[in-house]
């Protein structure tokens, strides 16, 4: 399976970590999985990328982190959006829903 360029990934990883954070917290390491499974592998989420993202999105009041436990039992951070968050996923899915439909007008042979 091909995975998608990392310069692609840079404009969405805020958008999909929020969505992925949306149905419940979370830790780094799952946040990565489930963006992998729900694209089919096609994107995968380093964590190079990953942490710098959450502790910006921290930052903004996006998204909070407490520690708790993980499904293994081990001690993890836990990451779970706030209602500033909220707003931001609403806001950044109409954006890309608006960006995608454009590109895909310039990209998509006429018939």
């Amino acid at each position: 399976m091909t995975t998608l360029p990392k310069e692609r990934l840079h404009g969405t990883l805020d958008a999909l970590v929020l969505k992925t954070l949306s149905s419940g917290p979370l830790h780094g390491y799952a946040i990565a999985r489930w963006i992998e499974e729900a694209t089919g592998d096609v994107i995968q989420v380093e964590e190079g990328s990953l942490y710098p993202a959450l502790y910006r999105m921290e930052k903004r009041g996006w998204i909070e982190a407490d520690w708790g436990t993980s499904d293994t039992g081990r001690k993890a951070k836990l990451y779970r959006l706030t209602t500033i968050g909220r707003k931001q996923l609403r806001l950044e899915t109409a954006e890309w829903t608006q960006f995608a439909t454009a590109v895909s007008r310039v990209l998509t042979p006429s018939g």
